[in-house]
């Protein structure tokens, strides 16, 4: 019964240079993780921001309304509180604060006994000619590829 939920942020790997990821549980309603089990979830524009409490917030994660829910459904852009020991919210708060880095949500996925988690990293944004330079190595290993599947045959 238990279907394998893996919903990725695409565009991440592309606009930003990871230093360091970090798997956090979510605060869910019921018809929110109904929703994720259904895959109607979408992270690719969203981010991860403190409060004035120190509490780690995603913002902007779509979670499409469940589709059997009466009145009782949830909002689907809401700011959804995220779980990780104290201590690594501290480091996380310090590295954001003081070096001006970000933190993205990867890839949200279900664990082994049904909950939701979020893989987050610590980035720093690409400039525009590193993001020229990841272009040109996809299509160089694309035409490598392709060379060396001819080759084969």
């Amino acid at each position: 019964m238990q279907q394998n939920i893996n919903i990725k942020n695409k565009r991440a790997r592309f606009e930003y240079e990871f230093l360091d990821t970090y798997v956090a549980g979510i605060v869910l309603s019921g018809t929110e993780i109904k929703s994720i089990r259904q895959s109607k979830a979408s992270i690719s524009e969203s981010f991860c921001e403190f409060n004035d409490r120190g509490e780690l917030f995603v913002i902007n994660m779509q979670i499409d309304e469940y589709s059997h829910a009466s009145h009782f459904n949830h909002r689907p852009k809401a700011e959804r509180k995220l779980l990780l020991n104290k201590r690594e919210l501290k480091k996380l708060e310090k590295e954001v604060k003081t070096s001006g880095l970000t933190i993205i949500p990867l890839k949200l996925f279900l664990n082994n006994r049904g909950l939701a988690k979020l893989q987050i990293a610590l980035a720093k944004g690409k400039k525009l000619y590193d993001k020229r330079e990841t272009i040109k190595d996809r299509d160089n290993k694309r035409d490598l590829d392709r060379i060396k599947k001819s080759f084969n045959r």
